[in-house]
């Protein structure tokens, strides 16, 4: 393995910090700060609100304008519940695959880049490289977009972003949005044989509920066959509900979370808008009986999507890497469209595949990991020509 040597360790070396998004990522953005520092490279935090967790952004090669970023997120799933057959913040090589908490999803594409930082020094770029490491991702995309706007407004202005999610290699230029949403209904609470007095906050959200199904089935009913999503409109799900009490007591309370997945396109303010007045009718209803009921919906993400473009430089240029001769769309949601939302060319491309992300014994493959390098050292000599 001596050929990705450094790549494997990077990988290692990410691994080995647990970031799950309810703990702080600050221990690894500090050993990449180090890292970069030791190469005379200056790096710029982006911090949450309360400073437990940073994005990082840094400029490797000359400031100037048409250089291409490199985006990550730092933060990976639980492994709690999951049944895994190694230390998942151990990497482990077996049967040509490496295991471990975010090999796949996503600290492989961001190791292969900061194990190539020594060759990118000696490459004397001539348009910039640059680093963009975010946070909380997997709860919500909620780390990017202050980063994305201090690089807009700050770093010499890219041409290209590639966002390193997983995709095999292959080169991805449309995803869904995505929003997400918690519910909680108030009823008022007598004994089940007094329908006429109590206003049940379990059969409230059951209409709700069927709205939403409902919503979700127009849209399907709709659905362009050539759209190339799949599914191929915007999906709705309800995935948790809890509710009530007792048999016998009408429920006083009512909690459910949905969201939904939206092609480009399709207008997320529109879909949560339908949505929220119908709310407002179940409500007035339940008011006209029990003044006390109340539906109250509380936004958990709003991402949007990413939109193909017929003129994509990003993906110009990660197909001319690549040797692909087309693109293709995925129904997850990443960064790309907060950076395209942000005006910026971008593409998702990116070693593993996302079938491994999140999954209990999470992997990649070392033919991956060559891929993965091949390409960014393609692109050094592209930055260096």
């Amino acid at each position: 393995m001596t050929d990705i040597a450094e790549q494997l360790s990077w990988i290692s070396r990410l691994v080995s910090f647990d970031t799950t998004s309810s703990k702080s990522n600050l221990p690894l953005i500090e050993d990449v700060e180090a890292y970069l520092d030791h190469y005379g490279i200056e790096s710029f935090r982006v911090p949450s609100d309360d400073g437990t967790k940073t994005n990082l952004y840094a400029v490797v090669g000359p400031k100037v304008e048409g250089g291409v970023v490199l985006s990550g997120h730092t933060d990976v799933v639980p492994v709690e519940g999951q049944d895994w057959a190694s230390d998942p913040w151990t990497v482990v090589e077996k049967d040509g695959k490496l295991y471990g908490r975010g090999v796949a999803d996503m600290k492989s594409f961001s190791a292969i880049g900061l194990s190539l930082v020594p060759e990118m020094r000696k490459a004397q770029l001539k348009r910039p490289i640059i680093f963009a490491l975010s946070y909380d991702e997997e709860i919500g995309l909620f780390g990017a977009p202050r980063m994305i706007a201090e690089i807009a407004e700050k770093a010499p202005r890219p041409s290209a972003v590639i966002v390193g999610e997983p995709t095999n290699m292959k080169v991805i230029d449309g995803h869904k949005g995505i929003a997400s949403f918690k519910v909680k209904v108030t009823g008022y609470t007598t004994h089940s044989s007094q329908t006429d007095r109590g206003v049940s906050a379990v059969e409230a959200a059951a209409k709700l509920i069927s709205k939403i199904t409902d919503m979700c089935e127009r849209n399907a009913a709709a659905a362009d066959p050539d759209c190339p999503f799949h599914p191929p409109y915007s999906s709705m799900t309800v995935n948790v509900v809890r509710g009530g009490t007792q048999l016998n007591i009408m429920a006083g309370e009512a909690e459910f979370n949905w969201d939904m997945r939206v092609i480009p396109g399709d207008n997320r303010e529109e879909i949560i808008g339908e949505f929220t007045d119908f709310a407002r009718g179940v409500e007035a209803e339940m008011r006209a009986k029990a003044p006390g009921c109340r539906i109250e919906i509380t936004q958990i993400t709003n991402a949007p999507s990413l939109a193909p473009e017929a003129n994509n430089p990003a993906a110009d240029l990660a197909k001319a890497i690549t040797g692909h001769n087309s693109t293709e769309v995925v129904s997850y949601a990443a960064e790309a469209g907060q950076f395209q939302e942000g005006g910026f060319s971008v593409v998702i491309c990116g070693p593993g595949s996302i079938d491994q992300a999140h999954q209990p014994n999470e992997y990649i493959t070392l033919e991956q990991v060559r891929a993965g390098t091949v390409f960014m050292r393609r692109l050094i000599e592209r930055m260096s020509a």
